[in-house]
């Protein structure tokens, strides 16, 4: 198992933030493993977060990818990951990328994809993958030195000085037209356009079983990778905005400063290919905000 999830609540400087996460590793599972971790825990530490929180998550992708390739040995030097992540800070829904697991919201019924999936063979990024002394050849795919075919990357040391973990970074407003955001690795998307998934999505009101039927689906139309899939999704009600916690101590916890009318529910749903099931995480602490992790030993 390569592909990692993580999803927190966390308070900082006296505001509840959410925070969403896919990884995708390929070279092994510890530069995934690493990303999940760490990446969270350095941007919410950073002394920046709450007043200049892109900056801070573009220092916390950098500061995470230095570490690892600081922490790795000659056995793990070909290790890297992906990362597609969302933070919600009051009505903020800010999404980072590096490499090719995406971000996907439907706001008032569209499907818009708002991060960019990082291939070598686009023209900028192939630029500047060449002005920094690479190639970009083709090798079944387009890869990076006939290699890698991401064109940023969490780890991956021998390329380092071309797959950069510098994220784009898009920013969104939380309210009543933002229904509900996907966050997955490549192993869905190679298989469903975004139209698609946020169709499919539609018609689940439950975030648990909608992220079930998105790798379900997956997994019916051909998929051979590994697929991670995270649904957060984004509920009108009448009261003010709550989300609780998955830890041990299942605590209900006001948005501060609230994000409107809105109630949150994440699920996640897991394709692995591997006996080992010990990812299973706990269950919903209420149905406020689902944060499930559901192992399928399919494919």
């Amino acid at each position: 198992m390569e592909d990692f999830f993580e999803t927190r609540i966390d308070g900082v400087d006296g505001q509840i933030v959410g925070l969403f996460g896919v990884f995708d590793g390929h070279g092994g599972a510890r530069a995934a493993e690493y990303v999940k971790r760490h990446l969270f825990t350095n941007l919410i530490t950073h002394p920046n977060f709450t007043s200049d929180t892109k900056s801070a998550i573009s220092d916390a992708y950098n500061h995470t990818d230095s570490e690892l390739l600081k922490s790795e040995n000659s056995h793990n030097r070909d290790a890297g990951s992906t990362a597609s992540t969302a933070i919600l800070i009051g009505d903020r829904l800010i999404v980072a990328n590096v490499g090719d697991s995406r971000a996907v919201i439907s706001r008032g019924g569209n499907a818009i994809a708002v991060s960019r999936d990082h291939k070598p063979d686009q023209s900028d990024e192939r630029e500047r993958i060449e002005n920094a002394g690479g190639f970009v050849m083709w090798a079944g795919t387009w890869r990076v030195g006939g290699i890698l075919a991401v064109s940023r990357a969490f780890g991956d040391r021998l390329l380092k000085q071309y797959v950069v973990a510098d994220p784009e970074i898009r920013e969104e407003k939380i309210d009543e037209s933002l229904e509900f955001l996907i966050l997955a690795s490549d192993g869905l998307w190679d298989v469903f356009s975004n139209e698609e998934a946020v169709a499919m999505v539609k018609e689940v009101e439950d975030p648990e079983e909608s992220a079930k039927k998105l790798v379900g689906e997956a997994i019916k139309r051909g998929s051979a990778d590994n697929i991670t899939c995270v649904v957060v999704r984004f509920l009108e009600t009448a009261s003010s905005s709550h989300v609780s916690s998955s830890s041990s101590d299942e605590a209900n916890l006001m948005m501060m400063p609230p994000v409107g009318d809105l109630k949150l529910s994440s699920s996640e749903s897991k394709q692995v290919q591997t006996e080992n099931v010990a990812s299973r995480e706990p269950g919903p602490a209420s149905s406020e905000m689902n944060v499930n992790g559901l192992a399928d030993e399919s494919g």
